[in-house]
């Protein structure tokens, strides 16, 4: 059985943008067309404290409150009562993906909108570091080297600047677009693909190059590199890499016994992706963890 956390709460905010939708989006298409196999179930809500272990209390009191607003609208959304409980929710499910994924070997969560926050603000669609968030859960639990593997079409800068340092977190980064570029250090790699034909001998390079002694890997699994989405698309990116780049990951963590969390991230509705093919992007994650559980 495969744990897939969601709630209605993931989408409780009034600014109506992908990030703040496609939870729901995904969770209808699950319901009506089920994965056999799969359970939707809804997380516990991260309590303010857990949020400012790994984000500066005055951010989290902005978030909160929507004082200063300023601060409370740095990831880019509009403000409303609803912005709390939708964050404390989704990043709630990422941490219990992560804890779940410790227990069962893979576990995911509806979750979006992680990897760009930092500290003291959001920025690019990123209130809370979910990642980062989960990652320091996941030691409380009991694990102590954790990957983070970013495959949204951006680069995962929040996740760096929070995690940067640590030995036991590691972070390997395959990005399409430029946003959010940071330098890595000795416990990241960051590689930034230009051309369709690179994208997936990268993502094999890299895992071939990791050891595995890692108690978990929390996947960032974005659908924003495909080359339809509204933002971040890299032309050549198909359908059809992305399906195979999951089969990459889930499989060869499979093989070494790595338990996986994973969460949405990035993929966005324009011209070239409607809603419809965009939930098909990202059941494919769901179909290669179910694969693995």
């Amino acid at each position: 059985m495969l744990t897939i956390f969601y709630s209605p709460d993931y989408v409780l905010s009034a600014h109506s943008f992908d990030t703040t939708r496609k939870a729901s989006w995904v969770a209808e298409s699950l319901r009506e067309n089920p994965i056999p196999g799969v359970e939707l179930r809804e997380p516990r809500p991260l309590t303010e404290s857990q949020v400012t272990e790994t984000h500066s209390p005055e951010y989290v009191r902005a978030v909160r409150t929507d004082e200063p607003r300023g601060l409370a609208e740095s990831q880019g959304f509009a403000w409303d009562p609803g912005l709390w409980p939708m964050t404390a929710a989704s990043n709630g499910g990422a941490v219990e993906a992560a804890l779940t994924a410790m227990k069962d070997g893979v576990s995911g969560s509806l979750s979006s909108g992680l990897h760009h926050a930092r500290r003291g603000e959001g920025r690019g669609f990123c209130t809370f570091n979910g990642l980062a968030i989960a990652a320091r859960e996941a030691r409380k639990a009991g694990a102590r080297t954790i990957l983070i593997l970013d495959l949204d079409a951006h680069c995962g800068g929040g996740t760096h600047s929070l995690i940067a340092g640590d030995p036991d977190l590691r972070q390997l980064d395959i990005a399409v677009d430029p946003f959010d570029r940071y330098v890595p250090g000795p416990t990241a790699t960051l590689d930034l693909v230009e051309e369709a034909s690179r994208y997936l001998p990268t993502l094999t390079r890299r895992l071939s190059d990791l050891d595995s002694a890692f108690d978990l890997c929390i996947y960032n699994a974005g659908m924003d590199p495909f080359e339809g989405s509204a933002i971040g698309g890299l032309s050549g990116i198909t359908r059809e890499i992305l399906a195979e780049r999951e089969r990459l990951v889930f499989g060869w963590f499979r093989k070494r016994r790595v338990p996986v969390a994973f969460v949405l991230a990035g993929g966005y509705v324009g011209p070239d992706l409607d809603r419809e093919r965009l939930v098909e992007l990202h059941r494919l994650t769901i179909e290669a963890a179910r694969e693995t559980a």
